[in-house]
């Protein structure tokens, strides 16, 4: 797996990466109330707002991690939003992208950077 600065994990499946915020974002947030996503087949670029996340403490938006195109989006999580406290790392991903630029991911953390930069 792959980590950004801004909290969020990259998970590769057959050149497709599946993106999603990390424990520690989802424990900041508290409890997630709403979800926003991109439109499947939208092309983003790195650093776009592309996901909303609204919890009883703040509302947050997730970047793209990478250039790419959307190519699939999570809506079990836009129906329960509390899915993104009760399983971050699993079944509540948010978008899957292929990126058009893989070379981005060698600006990514690994889990050992992620975790210091956690602390």
């Amino acid at each position: 797996m792959k980590y950004t600065e801004d909290h969020e994990w990259l998970r590769e499946e057959d050149g497709v990466y599946v993106v999603g915020i990390t424990e520690y974002a989802a424990e900041q947030l508290g409890d997630v109330v709403f979800v926003e996503l991109p439109e499947e087949g939208a092309t983003v670029t790195r650093d776009d707002e592309i996901v909303v996340i609204e919890s009883v403490k703040a509302a947050s938006d997730i970047l793209a991690p990478l250039d790419g195109e959307i190519v699939e989006v999570n809506e079990a999580i836009a129906e329960n939003p509390a899915m993104v406290n009760e399983d971050p790392l699993g079944n509540a991903w948010f978008f899957r992208i292929r990126p058009s630029d893989p070379a981005q991911l060698d600006d990514l953390l690994d889990e050992d950077a992620y975790k210091k930069l956690i602390g």
